[in-house]
């Protein structure tokens, strides 16, 4: 039974690699390069993503709209023009308490 579930996660990996995900090709077996994602990471970075823009809602000193958010390999960068330096500030913070996140890259302006 466990071979049958092992060949079912086989398969399982292998479609997620050819389908609409499709930054990642078959010949390059899902593995990570240095500019490249794995399909996990490219799955786990998405997640980060979308806690950060979360927090960013739900939070009263960042707005959310002026800020982007991109993740690779767990460095979340920022970017984008605030009105405040203590939004630019709580942007940061907030991206550094997501679980997962390495390192923060702040690149947003202040206006």
């Amino acid at each position: 039974m466990n071979s049958l579930k092992f060949s079912l996660q086989v398969c399982a990996l292998v479609v997620l690699c050819g389908s609409g995900l499709g930054l990642v090709s078959l010949q390059s077996g899902c593995a990570a390069t240095p500019t490249k994602e794995s399909t996990g990471e490219f799955v786990d970075d998405s997640t980060i993503t979308a806690k950060v823009k979360a927090a960013f809602i739900h939070d009263e000193v960042v707005k959310a709209f002026d800020v982007s958010v991109e993740t690779f390999k767990g460095t979340v960068q920022l970017s984008g023009f605030v009105d405040t330096a203590a939004q630019r500030s709580r942007a940061v913070q907030l991206a550094r308490g997501i679980k997962g996140v390495r390192d923060v890259e702040n690149k947003i302006t202040v206006k």
